[in-house]
């Protein structure tokens, strides 16, 4: 397995009174790890097939923006906090994977993890699953992956994430 490793700055705001990352910034922190990994930086429009693999990274394959014909809708999105993650400011090491790939939908799975660092062990705040599904934007029905896009996604897959409530 081949995890994808974004950095991720905090801000001030992403601070709640107990001095640590409050829950609801934490998906906003996944959410923005994963646009960073997804989607091409010049996909505004335009079809998910007009988009190259090869835009910023290797996996950012999806289109997205005003006028495109393809939407990413969230499925569902599940969280498990492990850890507080206080303000630091080295960012934080947000991990994703690909935990399953269906015909129109595909489960994002993310370590969130404290800064890297050569001389000292890594802290995991929270393990969290994203099922995003692609509708086209006219008809709203689900639409298929292409075969480009799961050839750039093939080499981060691995098992999904094992939440220890479920």
């Amino acid at each position: 397995m081949s995890r994808i490793h974004v950095p991720i700055s905090l801000r001030w705001s992403d601070i709640d009174a107990y001095g640590h990352v409050n829950n609801a910034e934490m998906l906003r922190l996944l959410e923005e790890a994963r646009i960073q990994v997804f989607w091409a930086d010049d996909a505004v429009g335009g079809s998910v097939d007009d988009v190259e693999v090869g835009d910023g990274l290797p996996t950012a394959v999806l289109s997205g923006g005003p006028g495109a014909e393809t939407h990413t809708l969230i499925a569902s999105q599940q969280i498990e906090y492990l850890a507080p993650a206080p303000f630091q400011r080295r960012p934080l090491d947000v991990q994703l994977w690909i935990g399953r790939l269906g015909g129109a939908s595909v489960e994002i799975c993310y370590e969130v993890r404290s800064p890297l660092a050569d001389d000292e062990a890594q802290t995991v705040y929270a393990r969290a699953a994203t099922t995003l599904v692609l509708v086209e934007a006219a008809t709203g029905r689900p639409r298929r992956f292409s075969e480009a896009q799961r050839a750039a996604w093939a080499p981060y897959g691995d098992a999904p994430v094992q939440f220890r409530r479920r």
